[in-house]
């Protein structure tokens, strides 16, 4: 599964449909949190057969990744954080997404998540992209985990640090802010398996 410019990856339609699926299946159920206005914040879905989780919950915490010094969450259309998860027997799929913005150069974003990656995960990879939001590669068929790559012809404003494999990854995506100083990333957690215990 090709997931270009993460958080357009997954549609609504898609999480209604999850959504309806869920709720077609006896011993179903489902829980609705909202925010402190009222608005959807997360939704739940249990059964017998799986688990489906979709929210707007999503922060550097839930990627496994500390948040940059100062950094404050992106407020624009198309940056809203992003959990979305599903377990079942046969498979599992989850894919976190948290776009912030820093006043601090790209440079200096860089080069602290570089450190944090290597500390926290291995080896990192660093692409070149002109995707906002960066790339993500995953295929929930695939039973064997293959290494990151960078795509396309590895240039452009945006600089991706990976770590991990297709399957297992972590993706931060750091570019310069359009008509300001400073800059915007977005942190991206991905997680895909086949049936229980294939990664």
């Amino acid at each position: 599964m090709l997931l270009p410019n993460v958080c357009r990856s997954i549609s609504r339609s898609l999480l209604a449909a999850a959504f309806g699926i869920a709720m077609a299946i006896p011993g179903c159920a489902a829980q609705t949190q909202k925010s402190d206005a009222g608005q959807d914040q997360h939704l739940d879905v249990r059964s017998s057969v799986g688990d489906l989780h979709v929210g707007k919950d999503a922060d550097a915490q839930k990627t496994g990744l500390p948040l940059y010094p100062g950094a404050r969450p992106k407020h624009e259309k198309d940056s809203d954080p992003l959990n979305f998860g599903v377990l079942t027997e046969s498979f599992g799929f989850k894919v976190v997404i948290a776009k912030y913005d820093s006043d601090d150069p790209p440079e200096k974003v860089i080069a602290y998540y570089r450190d944090k990656l290597k500390k926290n995960y291995g080896k990192v990879l660093e692409c070149h992209t002109s995707e906002h939001g960066g790339d993500a590669h995953a295929d929930v068929d695939d039973q064997h985990s293959k290494q990151l790559k960078c795509e396309g012809d590895n240039t452009g404003p945006v600089t991706e640090l990976k770590v991990g494999t297709e399957n297992n990854q972590h993706v931060v995506a750091i570019e310069p802010n359009d008509g300001h100083s400073g800059s915007t990333f977005a942190l991206v957690y991905v997680f895909t398996r086949g049936k229980q215990g294939d990664i």
